[in-house]
Parts: structure tokens; sequence; C-alpha cells
């Protein structure tokens, strides 16, 4: 089955569920209307059974008023007396109680008549809020709704009644959109003689504002046959028939407000008067008052316990009837919702088949595009069939050419990592256990590129320094130290043993004393350290700096030096850490030539050379400055930051002795002033005005070690042994030392194990060109010496 046998069939079925639907509206329909009709002929019968019951009780009514009539007629002897008829036009205010007072107070008259009128009916609201005009309903539907809406507006007759204590009073409700003009119809169709209204407002303004009244309107546009009186809150408005002309006003006393508050209180709610009054209301059909019918409430005497009975009975009647149209109502309400929803399934049904024509008839289109598409592709592809070949020879050259680069580059990397025999290459899975998968337990520190782990790899402590996993920009740094690291070989230098290129890992020695800040501060529990192993470590770190400097075919800068990355073994030897940052200088620029270079500034911001912060350029002296401001740390055991100003003010002042470090005691104040005043000429803030390091400052230090030297040797606490007289597989001191084919010297018992499982140095990681090891008699001798002398001093 094609697309167009699909859309027709799925057209098919919506226009037969909107057929569908239609149907069912039109059955609900016609079940509401006859269910509405059924309801209102019930209602009418009612109705009409009501108006019988009043209109016997009107004619006996009647029969015994003309017979009395024709009684006193007998007994005055003449003809009948004409009735006199005084109607009071009301509504719901304090002008119409006034006018309904005067009239019962000053009026005569057989029959009152209170005349109310209410708005005509245009339309008739529907149980769901919408207005349906009286045009488009049924007629019996229309006066049903009509005599309801004049039962409402008849409630306002309530407050008057019960002034009018023996007198007849009847009730009628009119229909017009002008009151004055349903007034002046209502006296002259039924001759009304005397007309009494009230007046609603004495104010001047309101008069203007609203324009002329109902009471002005009747007064301009009355018949003469009848009177015309208007009642005010302190006069009268009369204007008299034909038997005198004119308007009079009457001024009469305050009228009595007890009245007016009797008929309030006599009556209270409509509820309560239609129960005492139930023939009150007249129901009136549209068009001419001629018509017009009313309920009117006579305090009559002569009627019959039959017919109250007969009209509760069509009361209850009427009752049913109301709830019955109340329910017809709701089902109404319900089966429009239904029709509502109905209809609106058919919208939508409707507009999906819209869609779908819609889509196909998009299909069609698109259907023709490609048709035209596929002959333009035939024929590409026709002249594409002779490209084919060559397309293809292309590609297989790109293969190659691209497998071939990636050969070069994997050969690259084993070369940089595996090939060179310069160190070792550690595995993942080695690291991992060895760190115990990164513990944080194992952390001891945060270098430049990440975390250090204190772990054991092959039984040998070792500092294992990760990169962040989130600084991959880093990786050419991580193999630039790999690189600079490998060809390093210094005793104040940290070794590197090995590293990881799959996790970005470096492994150091481990140098078990910590850092040098740490003693300064004293963190961790770490002891001060005397003097003389001060002045020590700061000429190995000078040598050290002078090793990377001297470095060939260039020099190496570290950029970096500070406390935190000098590190301290077991015998308080330092060695120079984290040189990550180093830069290779390829052009040296001259110390009296100041360059201006776009660089990443490096290092810490205390111990950064101030000209290197502010031209970008490095040189080797710019290590200098660090050297420096770390002597005076050690000295002074304070904060970098206004350490110059505060060393150099104390020399000038001559109390340097007041500003070194506390914790030592026996400072020798004139070795100690000259190595502060070396370390200010290396922290100038020009390169140019800085010592030269191998010829300048080394030697100084130098001397001042042979000092401290000098004076250990004259201690009793010489317990601590140069770095050399330590095995570098053991690190411990020597008994027996052998130099093997590296020119290292170790352990004679250490070398020999080692040699019989590998065949490489285990300093520098090359392999061996022989295992033959030589007995190191000077060293030896040195070392007897110096255990000697510990013993003597110890004792």
């Amino acid at each position: 089955m094609d697309g167009t046998s699909i859309c027709n069939y799925i057209v098919y079925i919506l226009l037969s569920h909107q057929i569908y639907f239609v149907r069912k509206e039109k059955q609900l329909k016609q079940w509401t209307y006859s269910t509405t009709l059924s309801t209102t002929r019930q209602q009418k019968n009612t109705i009409n059974a009501v108006n019988k019951v009043e209109q016997n009780r009107k004619h006996k009514v009647s029969k015994k008023e003309t017979m009395e009539m024709s009684v006193g007629s007998a007994n005055t002897g003449g003809s009948p007396t004409k009735l006199t008829t005084v109607a009071i036009a009301v509504k719901s205010g304090s002008g119409s109680r006034r006018a309904v007072r005067w009239v019962v107070e000053n009026l005569k008259a057989d029959r009152f008549v209170l005349v109310h009128v209410m708005p005509a009916v245009t339309s008739i609201p529907t149980p769901s809020g919408d207005q349906i005009p009286i045009t488009e309903m049924d007629e019996n539907v229309v006066a049903m709704y009509v005599q309801e809406v004049k039962l409402k507006f008849g409630q306002v007759f309530i407050p008057f009644l019960n002034l009018f204590k023996t007198s007849k009073v009847e009730t009628v409700v009119l229909e017009d959109d002008y009151p004055a003009v349903g007034l002046l119809r209502y006296i002259s169709e039924f001759g009304i003689q005397t007309l009494v209204l009230g007046s609603y407002s004495s104010n001047y303004m309101k008069r203007k504002l609203k324009g002329p009244g109902v009471p002005n309107s009747v007064l301009k546009c009355a018949p003469d046959t009848c009177d015309i009186r208007v009642v005010y809150r302190q006069r009268i408005i009369t204007k008299q028939g034909t038997s005198s002309s004119g308007i009079k006003k009457h001024i009469y006393g305050p009228i009595n407000a007890s009245a007016e508050s009797t008929a309030q209180n006599s009556f209270g709610t409509a509820s309560s008067f239609e129960l005492n009054y139930p023939y009150l209301h007249a129901f009136s059909s549209r068009g001419s008052l001629t018509n017009a019918s009313s309920i009117s409430h006579c305090h009559s005497l002569g009627s019959t316990q039959s017919e109250k009975a007969e009209v509760e009975q069509l009361r209850l009647e009427l009752q049913n009837t109301v709830a019955m149209y109340k329910e017809a109502c709701e089902e109404l309400v319900d089966t429009q919702n239904k029709v509502r929803l109905l209809s609106s399934e058919c919208l939508e049904e409707a507009s999906r088949v819209n869609a779908a024509q819609e889509r196909e008839e998009a299909f069609r289109k698109i259907a023709a595009e490609e048709k035209v598409k596929l002959l333009q592709a035939m024929k590409d592809v026709e002249e594409a069939k002779h490209l084919l070949s060559r397309e293809a020879n292309g590609r297989q050259m790109a293969e190659l050419n691209a497998h071939k680069e990636s050969l070069e580059k994997q050969k690259f990397v084993d070369a940089l990592f595996c090939c060179d025999r310069r160190y070792r290459k550690y595995t993942r899975d080695e690291i991992e256990v060895a760190t115990d998968f990164f513990s944080v337990s194992n952390v001891i520190g945060q270098g430049g590129y990440g975390k250090v782990y204190k772990c054991s790899l092959h039984r040998t402590p070792v500092a294992v320094k990760v990169l962040q996993s989130d600084a991959l920009d880093r990786k050419e740094e991580f193999l630039r130290e790999v690189e600079v690291l490998s060809q390093l070989h210094h005793p104040h230098i940290v070794l590197l043993l090995g590293a990881c290129p799959e996790n970005g890992c470096l492994v150091y020695e481990y140098l078990e004393n910590g850092s040098l800040e740490e003693h300064i501060l004293q963190k961790s529990g770490k002891p001060p350290l005397p003097w003389f192993i001060r002045f020590r470590i700061v000429f190995e770190v000078a040598s050290g700096l002078a090793f990377l400097h001297n470095s060939k075919p260039d020099p190496i800068v570290h950029r970096d030096l500070k406390p935190g990355n000098i590190l301290l073994d077991r015998n308080y030897v330092s060695k120079i850490g984290d040189v990550g940052l180093a830069k290779l200088i390829s052009d040296v620029v001259p110390d009296n030539i100041t360059m201006y270079k776009d660089s990443i500034l490096a290092g810490t911001l205390f111990y950064m050379d101030p000209e290197y912060q502010r031209t970008g350029t490095v040189r080797p002296k710019s290590d200098l400055y660090a050297l420096g401001l770390t002597t005076l740390q050690l000295v002074t055991a304070r904060h970098p930051n206004g350490l110059l100003l505060a060393v150099e003010n104390a020399i000038k002042n001559c109390c340097l002795a007041d500003i070194l470090d506390k914790s030592i005691t026996d400072w020798p104040l004139a070795e100690t002033e000259e190595l502060a005043r070396i370390a200010l000429k290396c922290s100038k803030l020009r390169c140019r005005d800085r010592p030269d390091l191998d010829t300048e400052v080394l030697p100084i230090l130098k001397r001042l070690v042979d000092v401290a030297d000098a004076s250990l040797k004259l201690g009793k606490n010489n317990v601590y042994a140069p770095s050399y007289y330590f095995c570098p597989i053991l690190q411990e001191v020597m008994d027996d030392p052998h130099i093997a084919a590296d020119g290292f010297t170790y352990e004679h018992r250490a070398i020999k194990a080692w040699l019989g499982k590998h065949n490489v140095s285990p300093v520098t990681k090359r392999q061996l060109q022989h295992s033959v090891l030589t007995p190191n008699h000077t060293l030896r001798s040195a070392i007897h010496d110096w255990k000697s002398r510990v013993t003597l001093s110890s004792t």
C-alpha cells in the first residue's frame, strides 16, 4: 500500500468519526430540547391552575362587592357610587416609603394599587452563563422566565403592605425600559384617577447631574384626567386633573418616621412575607398592559380552607416542577460540555487530517525534487567513475603516509621513554600498587605539577610526584622535566630514579628530613637547625646552582628556588628539588643589558627576581636573588616580605643580633654579618649589581663553611657526617667503600649484591662497562678518622 492510499484511508476514517460526532450532537440537542419543553409544559399547567384558582377567588370577591354596592345603593336610594383608585409608584428607597405613608395618612380611596416598573426582558440567561435573545426561544419558556423575573421584582412591595391596615391593596409590576413611560401608559389604559410618587433627590446638583427624573417627566406628560402628587421631604407638588388646572405646591410638616420604621420591621425579608401573603404577585406576559395579569394579595376573610389546601398543593407541584427544571438545566450543562468536548475532538481530528494532507503534498513535492536530484546524481556517478580509481590510489597513499608518521612518532616516544637508559620506566600498575592507589594517607606535599606521595618501590623508599589530571596543558613541561632531570647528577640535586609516562609520574629519591622551610618555621615538630648546618646548607645550595648554571651546551635556570624546594636527607645534607620549572637558555643575555620579551612568569612571588617580573627575561643571576633571600631567612627565621629592608637597617644600626633567629643562642656574629652582607648583595634589584656566583659568592661561602667545620670539630656534638660518606644504595656510612665502573663509591657488600642482579649503575642507570670493583682507601681512612673523632667527642 503506497503513501497516497494510506493518506486516503486516514481521511476516510476521520470523516467517518466526524459524521458520527455530528449525529450524536444533534441527538443530544433534540433530547435537551424535549426535556426543557416537557418541564416548561408542566410549569405552564401549574401556573394555569394557580391562575384559575385566583380567578375563582376574584370572582367571588367581586360578586360580594357587587352585592355590597347594590345594598348601599338601595339604602341610599340612588345610583351606584363610582369606585376611586389611587396608584402609588414605588421602588426601594426612602422616597417611596414617604409617599406611601403620606397616602395612608391623607387619602381615602376604595382601591389602592402599588405599581413598580421593571426593565423589559430582551434575553434569557442559560445555565452556562450565556445570554439568548427571547426571539430565539420558545414562547412558553419566555413567558415562564418573565413571570419568574416579575416575582423577584415584586419583592419591592413587601415593606409597604403593612402600612395599609384595613384598606385593600393590589400590586402591579409593569415592564418597560423607561419607568415614566410605563407609568403614563398604565394611567391611560386603566383610567387611574390619582397617582402618587415619591421624590428621591432634593439636592439641586444631583438633579442637574441625573437630569429630569421620573416625577418631573410624569408631571409634564400626565393626562388631564389624572391627579399627580409628588411627595417631597418638606412639601408636596400636585397636578390636578380637569376639575382644577395647574400645579400646586402644598407644604406639610415632617412625616412621622415611626411609620417608616414600622413598615420595615413588620415585614423583614422577602421569604417571610411570601409565607404570610401567598397571593401577592401577579404574572404578566410580554406585550401591552391590557393583557397583564397580577396576583394580588387581599386580606379577605371569606377564603375557604379548601382553597388554601388546593393552593398549597399547587405550590408543592410548582416546587417539584422547578426542581425538575433545575435538574434538567444541570443535565443540559453536562450535555453541552460533552458536546463541546466532542466538537473539540472533531476539530482536532480535522486538523490532523489537514496536517496529513499537507504532509502528503509536501512528500509529493519532495519526491519530485528527489527525482530531479536522482537524475543529476546518476550523471555525477557516471562522471565520478572515471575519478574513482585515481581517488582510491590517493587514499591508499594517504593511509601509507599516516601509518608511516605514526610509526615515526612511536619510535620517537620509545626513544624518549624506553630506549633512554638514564632512568627507569615504571608501569601504571607499579605506581598504583606502591601508592596504595594514590591514597590520601600517603600524600606528603604538593608540587608544581600536583601531589607528592611517599611509597616504596623495590624495597626502596621513594617520592612520587603525580601530574594533575586536569593539567593537560602541562604535558610538555612534564616531558621537559624528565629530559632535564635525567641528565643531572650532582650530590646537591634531588636524584631522579625513574618515570611513568602513562600516569605522568616522576619517581625521586626520598629525603627523610623534609624541606628546609619546615625547619625554619618549625612545622610538624621539626627541630631548629644549628648555625653551622645552616652555613653548610647555603654553601651546598650555591654549589648546586653553580652546577645548573654551568651546564653544557646551555645553562639551566631553576626559576623557583625557595626553602620549600630545598630538601634535607637523614644527615641534613641539602639537595635542590622541583627542577621541573627549570628553563634551558640558549641565548644568554649579558648582565649589563636590560631586555624585554613576552614570557610566562614562573615561580613564587616573594622569591622571584624583580627584573624578571618587570621584563620577563630570565638569566642565571635570576636564581641569585632567591638564594640571597633564602639565606636571610635561614639567619632570621622570618617571612620574606620586607625582610631585605629589615636586615639592611639592622646592619646599618649595628643591631643585627636583634633580628637573628632566637632559637640559636651561639651565633658567630662576625661570620653571620658577613653571610648577611653577601646575601644582600645577591638580592640586589638589578642583575648587573649582583656578584658572580663562581668567582665571588662561592669563595666567601666556602671560607664560612670552613669556619663552621672548624667550630664543629671543637664542639661536643660533632655527629654529622659529609654526604659522600654514605653509600648511595644503603644510605648509611660506609665501612668498606669501593669504586664501581660508573665512578661512584659504594659499600662493598651492597654493590656486590646489586651487580649480581643488574648490569646498570644504581645512580646513573646506565649500562656498566665492567663489574670490577676498586677499593677506595683514601675515603675509608677519612671515614675511620671521622668515626674516631665522633667516639672521642662523645666520651
